[in-house]
């Protein structure tokens, strides 16, 4: 990654055109091609950007000319940053990226859960993690203290698609010999209220869990919803 700092003026033609008058501005090069320009105001949003794929040009001695060129269906996108001052120009090695780890995402609660199916429903014991259908596999299968099969989905933030993604692994499992009456429950630290009104309609559970909570961070209360 290239980072300069210079004085520069920055002129956008394309499907429209735009001028960014001369003044400070932090110019951002980044190895998979893609072009930002940054005030030292206006929060993380750049005044301008090119994504990649982009051809970047370099003309003249510094403080040079800095072309950047887009394809963009039949016309093309340019911008043209005229250097009129190098304040600071730095290149970084930064390697291979790593992907982002999140706390608090699904395979967060589904570990979390699979040790405490209690806190789902009173009763569940967990029969196996990841258990498979032939259209994907369900988060955790259980049984309730009367022996019933219950499949479990979990999502960080549930909404009407996980509902319907529940709806189609239901459909498959009550196929099969001995879980005609299996029942499903929707697990996320936070359930939309339009999900939580389809997933009632159709006899379907849904219950929030705190995160701190199944850790033993803080004690709180969680109630199951269902039809």
């Amino acid at each position: 990654m290239r980072l300069i700092v210079a004085r520069c003026e920055v002129i956008y033609s394309g499907r429209l055109n735009a001028v960014l008058p001369e003044a400070v501005r932090l110019l951002m090069l980044k190895s998979d091609g893609s072009f930002l320009v940054h005030a030292d105001t206006g929060g993380f949003k750049p005044q301008n950007w090119m994504t990649p794929p982009t051809v970047i040009e370099h003309e003249g001695e510094p403080p040079e000319r800095i072309v950047v060129r887009k394809r963009a269906g039949k016309t093309e996108d340019r911008l043209d940053i005229r250097i009129v001052e190098i304040l600071s120009d730095v290149e970084h090695d930064m390697g291979e990226a790593a992907a982002l780890a999140k706390d608090g995402v699904e395979r967060d609660l589904q570990l979390e859960l699979a040790g405490r199916p209690d806190a789902i429903g009173d009763g569940l014991r967990l029969i196996e993690r990841e258990w498979q259908t032939d259209i994907g596999p369900v988060d955790l299968m259980c049984r309730d203290r009367d022996g019933a099969w219950v499949a479990v989905e979990i999502k960080r933030i549930a909404t009407i698609d996980a509902v319907e993604q529940l709806s189609r692994y239901l459909e498959r499992i009550q196929t099969l010999p001995g879980m005609a009456a299996c029942r499903g429950i929707l697990a996320g630290q936070k359930v939309v209220k339009q999900a939580r009104t389809l997933a009632e309609s159709r006899g379907l559970a849904w219950v929030e869990v705190d995160l701190d909570v199944l850790r033993g961070e803080k004690e709180q209360d969680l109630t199951l919803f269902s039809a």
